[in-house]
């Protein structure tokens, strides 16, 4: 995809859809932008997520490069602290055992890399702040990572799967374009921490694999959708009767 059309699409994101603080559309406004989502949709099936990334933070994604020293020595903090979670939240005693959804276990991954990275001579681990400067859990990525003399930035955002999904076409990353809340605030390398479970055995969690991987060539595609609350449907200027006991 060429990167004019991701850069347009951002735009539209921004001003059509309330993450620009200017005013909101007209129907001519909206119009062009329906019938680009209808016409052209097919082209945002499979686009670089750098592109995206880059067009909604204005910040450089950078590829993960083995061979210089600084990004070696990340990555082997990074693995070896892969390596200590799996054996730590193995424990009988560890906390995440009492958690009783797949979904809660993600963070556990992320507080336990938090502490582990943050810990470490010459490296810092954050939680990172959004556009606003609040620290925000939520939302892409969760952790920012940084070598402190070079200022080198990894993003990291763990994600727990099933064992054997790795195939599944279920979709498992999320990014939404939102100014105010963007937590992409630096040129980074982006990775995300696969860690693979084998459901719970005699009511421990079986985390059994980590995968660790550069998001310099991920592919996304856009669902377009608009959306509203019970707040808005319901209005009483718009009901037109009720009825009940």
């Amino acid at each position: 995809m060429k990167a004019y059309s991701i850069l347009f699409l951002a735009g539209l994101f921004f001003n059509l859809c309330g993450f620009a603080a200017e005013p909101q559309p007209q129907n001519a406004d909206i119009q062009p932008f329906v019938h680009w989502l209808l016409d052209d949709g097919e082209r945002l099936e499979d686009v670089r997520f750098a592109a995206v990334a880059e067009a909604v933070s204005g910040r450089r994604v950078l590829p993960v490069d083995r061979s210089d020293a600084v990004d070696a020595a990340m990555l082997a903090q990074v693995e070896a602290s892969l390596d200590a979670m799996l054996l730590e939240l193995a424990k009988p005693e560890n906390a995440i055992h009492a958690v009783g959804r797949v979904n809660e276990i993600s963070r556990h991954v992320e507080d336990f890399l938090l502490q582990q990275l943050n810990a470490l001579e010459g490296y810092e681990c954050s939680i990172p702040p959004n556009a606003s400067g609040k620290e925000q859990r939520s939302g892409y990525p969760d952790l920012r990572f940084v070598h402190s003399a070079s200022g080198r930035v990894f993003y990291i955002d763990p994600k727990v799967y099933k064992q054997g999904s790795e195939r599944s076409s279920f979709r498992t990353f999320y990014f939404e374009p939102k100014r105010a809340t963007n937590k992409i605030l630096d040129d980074a390398s982006h990775l995300i921490v696969g860690v693979a479970h084998a459901g719970k055995v005699d009511g421990l969690w079986r985390l059994n694999a980590w995968k660790l991987v550069d998001l310099i060539d991920f592919r996304v595609r856009l669902k377009a959708e608009f959306q509203s609350s019970n707040r808005e449907l319901y209005q009483a200027g718009a009901v037109l009767s009720e009825g009940g006991q």
